[in-house]
């Protein structure tokens, strides 16, 4: 499929000269530094802050593409993954114009960060079982439909997505298909990253929020082709990301193996939170889960909910979102999390 970028950007964003800091015309660690009117005595604090991070997190961005198999170039880093998307809003969608493709039940943020920029939503929901309904969603699609968002693992069922019918609408659909798998490294199927050099219209969304346990950092990486990765950097805050945000993560992302054990520990804490909620007479379905959580049918859900926060058992209530009838979303915990949930499970539900 041919595909043709600047055709779906908005012309201003094209014409748009980015925001030149300090640290873009000198990138050297050495010198004396003062251009970016900084402290030159210090922080009040122990470690200095006193200096301006690199803007483009070139270190870290050198780091992340040797584990993810991809060049620096076609990666963007983000206040969390809610910073790319609302970017690609920005560049792509013209308030009032042009629509977005959303599949139902999905991520809120992507029908949040549409209403603040004023863009229409077009829904095509998923079957029961969770995938999707290609040919659907292409006739959903017009001339002035500019992304398509696909979770995968999904949120909130947990479930991966058939690959099958993504590589399809990536051959089909004329827009940007952002592809976010933000769980995973909790799953059996390769990432989408595998893709990028064969489709210039894909953007992969992933994050440190989950398996790497970095949540409270909020950093969220995306991948694309490099013409794509130089807007988001165009239209980017200059100091998205704090310096302290990219040294922990530096020398947090030299433990490779501390992470794929935690993963580890995860899946199998999965299996066992599974296996003892199948025991429990009232569940009435799990779906399969490729994430961190599990997507539980209980009777009087919202009740259940509501109980479980007095037991101090905190898990997320999404019986009223589409094709989730009387559904909890419970987050895979420790074990001893785990054994706490089912204890106030087997007491609130009579």
């Amino acid at each position: 499929m041919s595909f043709d970028l600047n055709s779906l950007l908005r012309p201003h964003i094209a014409k748009l000269q980015p925001y030149t800091s300090a640290r873009d015309e000198y990138t050297g660690k050495e010198g004396v530094f003062l251009d970016a009117n900084e402290n030159p005595f210090g922080s009040i604090t122990e470690q200095d802050f006193n200096r301006y991070p690199d803007p483009y997190q070139s270190a870290l961005k050198e780091e992340i593409a040797k584990i993810k198999g991809v060049r620096p170039s076609q990666i963007f880093l983000g206040n969390g993954s809610d910073e790319a998307i609302d970017l690609l809003y920005r560049a792509f969608c013209n308030p009032g114009k042009d629509n977005v493709i959303l599949l139902p039940p999905t991520y809120g943020m992507y029908e949040v960060s549409a209403n603040i920029n004023d863009v229409e939503i077009r829904k095509v929901a998923l079957t029961p079982d969770f995938q999707l309904q290609p040919d659907q969603i292409l006739a959903a699609a017009d001339a002035n439909s500019k992304i398509l968002f696909i979770c995968s693992p999904n949120n909130p069922s947990a479930n991966k997505v058939k690959r099958e019918d993504i590589l399809f609408l990536l051959e089909n659909f004329k827009g940007l298909l952002v592809v976010d798998e933000a769980y995973i490294d909790f799953s059996d199927e390769p990432s989408f990253t595998t893709e990028l050099d064969r489709f210039p219209n894909l953007l992969v969304m992933q994050t440190f929020s989950k398996a790497w346990g970095l949540a409270s950092l909020r950093l969220g990486m995306a991948f694309a082709s490099e013409e794509l990765i130089r807007i988001l950097n165009k239209i980017k805050p200059p100091y998205n990301i704090s310096g302290l945000t990219q040294d922990t993560v530096l020398a947090a992302i030299k433990d490779k193996a501390k992470v794929d054990r935690m993963i580890q520990d995860i899946l199998a804490e999965r299996e066992f939170l599974k296996g003892e909620l199948e025991k429990l007479p009232f569940v009435q379905r799990i779906h399969p889960s490729h994430a961190n959580f599990l997507l539980v049918q209980i009777p009087n859900a919202n009740q259940v909910y509501d109980d479980l926060i007095e037991e101090k058992v905190i898990v997320r209530n999404r019986a009223k979102v589409l094709l989730c009838a009387d559904c909890l979303r419970i987050t895979v915990g420790t074990r001893e999390e785990n054994e706490a949930l089912l204890k106030a499970l087997s007491k609130v539900v009579k």
